[in-house]
């Protein structure tokens, strides 16, 4: 089924004035970005970080933040074992004030007070680590599940999406999206609420062991710390933005490059595809360059607020040694405090980096959920019944732009196992009809219905199980033969794959193949001909088995003997099913039961073959032109013939 290929693109655009179309309520144009705060953005995510029905997961959860807390206060011990250890040593040498610091009983033990504190921080590397194992399958969790929600939402969304959006960006979207989840998830339950934690932690300590001044200066450094922190990652975050964007921007013009690769080659486009290529990975250089500028200025006004409230404290604690209120251990401990202090502090800086840069990923994919799919199933809408097959379009009117009418009142029916086609000139709103009856659009009045039931008012799933495609541009998955077949219908067995095969004519060239069904088709089918992948378009719609088929100039593209083979295979395919052919060669819809002319988004003409071409309309004249053309390309083909069979045979000069 065609989507948002390359090649469909290049055929929608001219019947489309994307740039100027309608644009359906919820979907369309993208939305103001107003990116929302960090409480916004962490309400969104709770129900994927408290997974309800996940009661293991739950518990995961309690059981990291019980180790959080563990592992602060063993983090807390650390400095006053080394303080201890400290004056332990003191005293060993006769300093009597360092002895009455230390615990009773350990005066005498500087050795076990240093056991003591490689112990706390072994306990406390051991518990972090354990917390962060345990909290990375919750994290993981949330990320898959988003991830999915969003990648589902996105087949969701309409076609009109998808034309007006560029894969290679959507792409970059969801990647960035599932780090921008992990990394918030990390960063708020493993970093940021530990460094809280343990700021407390240590403005208390500091307050109770020392004097309330000591706490003062450090609150008054983490204060200047994180203000300055704060103004100098707002103006990061506008030169990260632009980076990303350029990033996407080149992404984006890689992947549609790689995409045309044939298109780029048939015009020897090369050089002009890598400048533009450069342009954009020029502006991914600036604007990451002055990234590393900005942070190198960051991180050295970071150093500067440290250094000087660290110097603060360490004179207070200088001052006070001097006076006799504290020992050489309480000088350490303080030195040793403020040290484990510089990590959090430092991780507090880039959690903001990272916190707003995730929230700028992770919004980019909430505003993508938050798009309403353009068509979306009516609430308790039934599945689709189909008894006989007969489609009816009743007086249709549509149009991507209200400036330009597409179909006008279009009213036809295909009756229950019969073949209708429907031709006209290009731009007369042919290939809309197929795009109407999948619902990728809604008419703007008229309806379409099967069996008497409006498409509209059934599921829409229902109504893609009951149609078959097989379009002008067949796109196959990168992966094999078998796999594209099988994606008819996933569950068929090995020997219906086959059959189908079989049917379309094209098993005896898989069995030709060294790995057969397992063959891979390359990108979009690349390794195949234009028959061989329209071949596997007839047999995957021949294992879905619908009782509707849509043949959208499914043999224009071919030439006229692989036409015939192909012709011939979907003659077979289309007998007791009711289909519409939608065609450009005439030649193709000769036997059909009813031919429809459609010119500028009407019905002029209907008959069959014959009294279309007895009547002298715009059939005729159709058909008149191609014979023309068919003539000259036979009569050209035949000149070439001659002239190379003359010189094949002509005598060779006498020297």
């Amino acid at each position: 089924m065609r989507l948002a290929t390359a090649a469909s693109r290049r055929k929608i655009l001219p019947n489309l004035t994307m740039a100027k179309a309608p644009v359906p309520a919820g979907e369309g144009a993208p939305a103001p970005l107003e990116r929302p705060g960090l409480l916004t953005t962490y309400r969104r995510l709770w129900p994927y970080l408290w997974p309800h029905g996940r009661a293991d997961l739950q518990r995961r959860v309690f059981i990291a933040f019980g180790l959080l807390f563990v592992a602060k206060a063993a983090t807390m011990v650390m400095p006053f074992t080394f303080g201890w250890a400290t004056d332990a040593l003191v005293a060993a040498i006769g300093e009597k004030e360092a002895a009455a610091a230390v615990p009773a009983g350990l005066v005498s033990a500087p050795f076990l007070l240093i056991a003591l504190y490689g112990l706390s921080r072994i306990a406390m590397a051991g518990l972090t680590q354990v917390r962060d194992g345990l909290f990375a399958k919750v994290a993981m969790h949330a990320v898959r599940k988003l991830a999915l929600q969003t990648f589902e939402h996105m087949h969701r969304l309409s076609l009109r999406f998808h034309l007006e959006r560029k894969t290679g960006g959507l792409t970059r979207v969801l990647e960035r999206g599932r780090s921008g989840i992990e990394e918030l998830s990390r960063l708020m339950v493993l970093t940021l609420v530990p460094t809280i934690v343990e700021l407390v932690l240590v403005l208390g300590i500091l307050a109770y062991e020392f004097d309330w001044l000591y706490s003062v200066v450090v609150a008054t450094m983490i204060a200047a710390y994180l203000g300055f922190t704060w103004k100098a990652t707002e103006w990061r975050i506008g030169i990260r933005r632009r980076m990303n964007n350029s990033d996407t921007e080149a992404n984006t013009k890689a992947v549609d490059s790689l995409l045309n690769f044939e298109t780029v080659k048939y015009f020897g486009a090369e050089r002009r595809e890598t400048a533009r290529y450069d342009a954009s990975m020029e502006r991914y250089e600036k604007a990451s360059t002055q990234t590393y500028v900005s942070l190198a200025v960051l991180n050295a006004g970071q150093a500067v607020i440290f250094t000087l409230g660290m110097t603060a404290v360490m004179w207070l604690a200088a001052r006070d040694i001097m006076a006799g209120r504290t020992t050489i251990g309480g000088f350490v401990l303080v030195n040793t405090m403020l040290v484990q202090l510089s990590m959090p502090l430092n991780f507090m800086g880039m959690i903001y980096r990272e916190i707003k840069q995730a929230l700028i990923d992770i919004d980019d994919m909430f505003l993508i959920l938050q798009r309403n799919p353009e068509i979306a199933d009516r609430p308790g809408a039934p599945a689709l019944k189909v008894e006989t097959g007969t489609v009816r379009f009743e007086d249709v009117r549509f149009a991507y732009n209200p400036d330009r009418p597409i179909l006008r009142g279009v009213s036809f029916e295909v009756p229950a196992g019969r073949t209708v086609a429907i031709v006209g000139p290009s731009g007369a709103g042919k290939s809309t009809l197929s795009r109407l009856l999948f619902r990728f659009y809604e008419p703007q009045s008229g309806r379409i219905t099967i069996d008497g039931q409006d498409i509209a008012a059934v599921r829409q799933d229902s109504l893609r199980a009951a149609i078959g495609m097989v379009p002008q541009d067949t796109v196959l998955f990168n992966d094999t033969i078998g796999y594209n077949i099988r994606y008819g219908r996933w569950e068929a067995s090995e020997a219906e794959v086959r059959e189908a095969a079989r049917l379309a004519q094209i098993d005896r060239f898989i069995e030709s193949l060294p790995e057969g069904y397992d063959t891979p088709v390359g990108e979009r089918g690349l390794k195949l001909s234009g028959g061989e992948k329209q071949r596997v378009a007839i047999a995957r719609t021949i294992l879905k088995g619908p009782p509707i088929l849509v043949l959208d100039e499914a043999t224009s593209a071919l030439d006229s003997f692989t036409e015939r083979e192909i012709q011939a295979a979907l003659d077979r395919v289309s007998q007791g099913r009711t289909t519409l052919v939608i065609a450009h060669r005439l030649s193709t819809v000769i036997n059909a039961d009813e031919i429809l002319v459609l010119d500028q988004g009407r019905v002029v003409e209907r008959g069959d073959h014959a009294g279309l071409l007895a009547r002298g309309g715009v059939y005729a004249a159709l058909w008149n032109r191609q014979r023309e053309a068919d003539a000259a390309r036979e009569a050209l083909k035949r000149a070439e013939d001659e002239r190379s069979l003359a010189e094949a045979v002509r005598p060779e000069p006498v020297e």
